[in-house]
């Protein structure tokens, strides 16, 4: 029998928060900025390319709205003029028997965003709020 791949609805996240599971993660991502470089006597008539910075992605997590859990608020109140409290948040992919196989480590996250689902009289859905957080690094590893 083959390998196959992971589901993406099974994965844990550690935030400094309440114990509640998150239902999405999205921004898991690193980008390399293109820096195009080419000198005035250079007989090639194209530009050389080299890596420039590092951006990462604004990391978004969702979950569903809880009584008293206040979590999500008292993060982003702590941001203050040039001061925020930050925390490193780890994000694990789980396999079948609850093992990591992969890990994603933002260092040193702050929210940047709080924002809740859209309320609707109608509807027959759990309420999500979202926390979006900004990040100094990415570091991915493999088990």
């Amino acid at each position: 029998m083959g390998k196959y791949p992971l589901p993406v609805s099974h994965f844990l996240v550690e935030w400094g928060g309440s114990s509640i599971g998150f239902t999405e993660v999205t921004g898991l991502y690193q980008e390399v900025e293109i820096i195009e470089y080419r000198e005035g006597s250079s007989p090639v008539h194209s530009s050389t390319h080299m890596p420039g910075q590092i951006k990462y992605g604004i990391v978004k997590l969702s979950r569903g709205i809880t009584k008293g859990d206040n979590d999500f608020f008292n993060w982003i109140n702590t941001v203050n003029l040039n001061q925020v409290e930050r925390r490193d948040v780890i994000i694990k992919l789980l396999n079948e028997a609850h093992e990591p196989v992969r890990i994603w480590r933002l260092k040193n996250a702050w929210p940047c965003k709080v924002s809740a689902s859209d309320l609707k009289a109608g509807a027959s859905e759990v309420a999500i709020e979202s926390i979006e957080l900004v990040h100094d690094g990415l570091v991915i590893e493999t088990t």
